[in-house]
This record gives structure tokens, sequence and C-alpha cells, in this order.
């Protein structure tokens, strides 16, 4: 879930002031932020030098939105995780650039000595937006409006899929408006690319936004290279879109909280319960949104982003009052119009290696039957405390507390563990920590072995008397004190 920028700063996550001077572009204030990024507004610096690669000459100068990824103070997988999230972004605006896709302008790492959190974080310069389709949907959209937002994002999503990708993330939060009302897909951080027999699937980690996975994604095998993703995941999450836009932002599947939801969207997909669409969907789109929330892979492959927007054409060309009012797709000679993306400097490409994704507000899934962490046969150290396991190997039985095989404290277990939901105070594997209670499920947490657990210990902070206690992930531990359950903590803000 997006948020708004904290002007005042964190612990983890402090906003770059008006005026900071990113690599030739200065911050012009805050956007938001998400579970792994702040966005900054910017606009190319007075005397920053030309671009020798030409890529952003032409470019408005105070019209751009600077997204930056910081690793420091990461563990190394979550590190590499975050820099495979930004390549990905930068491979995909190389490769498949589009009128539909955000256009990506630049990117590099920032050498910030004087700020640790800020030393090595990873800046994509993308083109700036007015507001996402989450912020349109907060008032109505009539029925012209949804038809002409809807086929942009699905013009986007065929190209797309064309050029050889999965989105992996589609939600109005990832799909943007333009002063000039025109429609981008962006953050492509969890993006896939189709690399099976005949581009028909690709691999990426257990990762997504629950409201918007379908159901196979829940039992799917995590193999060597991930969990298999295809084109039919981003045309589940569309239909999910789709009764969004007209339903004024109302999911399709019922439920206070997307657990509830995902768990309802279960139960259609085994047979047991009806899909309810609200009749505020006129019936050209809840058609549209019904093939796109076909319960299996199997059942939903013949509706392609590619025969939607067929369909969408058929209806317009036949001129259905509730068929859309939207411009076409843009042609071949548009289809591409954009300066190749600045390559990476040097040092973002020494950052950029492999690791499993993570981005935005993604959260980790847990595959069906993965192992938990912390099994009820695992032998406890002593009641009310417990050690601390480090799965990365290089970091296990060291007694030099080496900063890279540090771990985190999460403030609060049912938020996404990411660099903003982390206490200052830092452990590492063996230390022993004394443990009040455990929360049987909190947010799932999936460690560098990929053990996976939704189990939280809430733990103390010796000598930190601003926060006395904060939360371990199961994961980070193989032991299993005789503890209490914890009551169900309140969501911190």
């Amino acid at each position: 879930m997006q948020r708004p920028a904290d002007a005042s700063g964190s612990d983890r996550g402090e906003p770059l002031p008006p005026g900071h001077r990113v690599g030739g572009w200065e911050v012009t204030g805050p956007i938001g932020a998400g579970g792994w990024a702040t966005v900054h507004a910017g606009r190319r610096a007075a005397d920053a030098p030309p671009d020798p690669a030409g890529g952003v000459a032409g470019d408005p100068p105070g019209e751009v939105a600077l997204k930056v990824l910081p690793t420091g103070g990461l563990a190394p997988r979550q590190a590499r995780a975050i820099a495979e999230s930004a390549r990905r972004e930068v491979e995909l605006a190389r490769r498949a650039g589009h009128p539909r896709l955000i256009r990506l302008l630049d990117s590099f790492v920032l050498s910030e000595p004087g700020h640790p959190y800020l030393d090595g974080a990873i800046v994509l310069v993308m083109e700036r937006a007015e507001r996402s389709l989450r912020d349109r949907l907060a008032t109505p959209v009539t029925a012209a409006e949804g038809a002409r937002l809807i086929t942009g994002i699905i013009e986007g999503l065929a190209h797309l899929h064309r050029s050889g990708w999965v989105h992996g993330d589609l939600k109005p939060d990832n799909v943007l408006l333009m002063r000039d009302g025109s429609v981008k897909l962006a953050d492509f951080g969890l993006a896939t690319e189709l690399t099976g027999t005949h581009g028909t699937h690709g691999y990426a980690p257990p990762m997504g936004t629950l409201d918007y996975l379908p159901p196979e994604r829940r039992r799917a095998p995590l193999g060597e290279h991930g969990i298999q993703v295809r084109p039919s995941a981003d045309v589940w999450a569309l239909g999910i879109v789709i009764h969004e836009v007209f339903a004024g932002g109302a999911p399709p599947f019922p439920g206070a909280t997307a657990m509830a939801r995902a768990a309802a969207a279960q139960e259609y997909a085994e047979g047991r319960a009806a899909l309810r669409t609200d009749h505020a969907v006129p019936p050209f789109w809840r058609e549209l949104a019904t093939d796109c929330l076909a319960p299996t892979h199997e059942s939903r492959a013949a509706h392609t982003a590619e025969t939607l927007l067929h369909r969408i054409t058929a209806a317009r060309a036949a001129e259905d009052p509730e068929a859309p009012t939207a411009e076409g797709p843009p042609s071949a000679a548009q289809a591409s119009p954009h300066p190749p993306v600045r390559p990476l400097h040097r040092r973002a490409r020494a950052a950029l290696l492999a690791g499993a994704a993570v981005c935005g507000a993604a959260v980790a899934l847990w595959p069906h039957g993965a192992r938990d962490a912390a099994p009820a046969a695992a032998r406890a150290e002593a009641s009310g405390s417990l050690r601390v396991f480090n799965a990365e190997q290089g970091c296990r039985n060291r007694t030099d507390r080496n900063p890279r095989c540090s771990l985190g404290l999460a403030i609060d277990p049912l938020k996404a563990y990411t660099p903003d939901n982390v206490v200052a105070t830092r452990v590492w594997d063996g230390e022993v920590l004394a443990v009040d209670c455990l929360l049987p499920r909190g947010m799932p947490i999936v460690d560098e072995s990929d053990a996976v657990s939704v189990e939280w210990f809430r733990v103390r902070l010796p000598g930190d008397a601003a926060r006395p206690t904060a939360w371990l992930p199961a994961v980070r531990t193989k032991d299993r004190p005789a503890v209490p359950e914890c009551p169900r903590p309140t969501p911190v803000n």
C-alpha cells in the first residue's frame, strides 16, 4: 500500500529535503513511499552538464519523479533483492518502451558517505505523472472515463505481453495518469520475462499484492528459480482493476482484510462460492471482468490482453452505448517513440546483480506446503529466551558483528517487513534475546534459505528506553521458547 511520505523523516526512510542534489537532478518535494522506496518530485539541476547519452536532453526540466531504493543497513539478500528489482525496471524500459508504459530517463547509484542510509541507494529517474489510478478512484468515475482508463491499461498490458514480459503487480497504485489524461503502467520491480518453452512462462520470487494475485499462486510450487508466472496472472489482476474502476474502488471479493479477500477468491476458484460483481459495473465491462476472473489459468488463458483489446475495438466499431470512447491502440510508428534508456553507471551495474525480487508494497506469500522455519519440534533454548539465527551461510557463528550480517527487528509484525518498519537496533546470528510472547499469525516472511513463517516473537531490547520491545520473525530463530500467545497488536501508524 502506498502512503504519503513523512516530511519529518524517520529512522529508516528519511525523505530527501527540497534542493537536495541527486546526480544531475534536484529534489523539489516528496511524492510518496512504498515498502522499499521513496519517491520524490525532481527537476534537472540548472548547472547540470548536458546529457552525453542524449536520453533526457529534450525532457521538461522540472517534471521528473526520483525513485530512491536504499540498500544501506540491509541484510545482503535484501540488498541484492532490491538491486535485482531495479535491474528489471531498467531492462524492461530498455527493451519494451511504449507510450502506455512510464518512461525511465536515467538510473544511477548514489554516493553519499555522510548519509549511511542513502550511500549506495539506487535511483531511477522517471517521467512525472499527475496521480495514480488509486487516487482517481477516490471519486466516482463515469462510464466513458472508466472505458478510456481501462482501454489504456489493456493497451499497455498487451504490449508488455507481446514483448515477452508479465507485469506481476498490476493494481491501481501502479497505473499512472499523466497531465494530458493518458494512462501509463508503472512499477516494474516484479516484472518477469517469459523465458519458458515458446515464451509461455517465466519465474519470479513468491511476491505480489494479495488482492491482485490469481488463486493458483496460492498453491504454486516454489522451485529453484522461483514460482512460475504466466500472462494470465496479469489478466486476473486486470479483472480486479476493471471492477474497482466502476465500483468506486471496491474489489469483487468480500472481506475486511486482504487475507480475507484472498480466501474468498480461493473459495470462488474452488467452486464453493459464486462470483458476485457490483451492479455499478456496466454489462460490457462486467462480461470482460468475469472472463478475466476465470477461476483457473487454463480457463483464463483464452482471454489474453490482445483478445480483450479486439473485443473493445469491436464494441466501439458497433457503436455499443457502453463501449469505450478512448483512443485506439498506438500505431506501429508510435510503439517506441522515446530515445533509449540511459545505461546504468558502472557502480549501478555492479550493484544490480542477481537476487530475489522485492518491490513497492508487495508482500511475501508462502507456497503451499512450505516448511515453517520454527517447527513445533524445535528445541527451546530456555523458557523466555531465544537465539537469533541467520540463514545466510557466511553470516553464521561470526564474532565481528559485520554490519552486512546484521538483521532487523520489526516495529509492527502486521505490516510489510521493509526498511521503514525496522527499529534502529540490529541483531546478529547467535545473539540471545529475552522474549515475551508469540504472535501466531502476522506478516509472512521468507528467509535466505526460502524457509517461510507467519509467526513473530516479541523480544526485549536491552538499553533502549525509547523502544523497549520489537518483533523478530520466527524464520530468524531455530528455538521454540515456551511463552504465551501475544495479544493481537494495535497497528502502528
